[in-house]
């Protein structure tokens, strides 16, 4: 069913205003793809925080123009959807991923990421990027490791005062 130019407005507009919010975008081949698949994939994203929309790639272009995906314009070439990641960086390529598993149908084929465009060969590095919550665990047990050892240390001092006293004892 064609869109009206009021309807094509609306639609560049809607993904516009998320790829200005978005942190990164996977753009990924869906051809084969049943309408029940492409439901599990929205119901998925939606629930992970991705923006995902079938949309054609002549009003994908005027969307993304001005923003930190621009730099995927050049490669928007046949059936494809568009998976933003609006909370975590790594969510969208993350969700393709774990969905083109099970559906080898669907072929994650570019992104882009802080105006830098990801070939297909490494959006499986963008996908591995820890989640928010894994960033803070990591960042938090660095930031304890000092403290801890500090803390080790100072009780090895009256750990081996004991040591030697009960040597000392033994020996006599």
């Amino acid at each position: 069913m064609a869109l009206t130019f009021s309807e094509k407005k609306e639609v560049v507009a809607e993904v516009a205003e998320v790829a200005a919010k978005a942190h990164s975008a996977v753009a990924a081949e869906y051809r084969g793809l049943t309408v029940g698949q492409l439901t599990a994939l929205r119901v998925k994203a939606r629930e992970n925080g991705v923006y995902l929309r079938v949309v054609k790639n002549s009003l994908a272009r005027l969307a993304i123009e001005g923003t930190d995906f621009e730099c995927m314009k050049g490669d928007l070439k046949g059936p494809l959807l568009l998976a933003f990641s609006v909370d975590d960086p790594g969510a969208a390529a993350r969700i393709l991923r774990e969905f083109a598993k099970d559906n080898d149908k669907l072929v994650p084929a570019f992104g882009a990421i802080g105006g830098q465009p990801v070939a297909q060969a490494e959006l499986a590095k963008l996908a591995d990027m820890p989640t928010y919550d894994q960033s803070i665990s990591m960042l938090m047990s660095v930031m304890q490791a000092p403290v801890a050892k500090f803390v080790r240390t100072l009780n090895e001092v009256p750990g081996k005062l004991v040591r030697t006293v009960e040597a000392v004892r033994q020996a006599k």
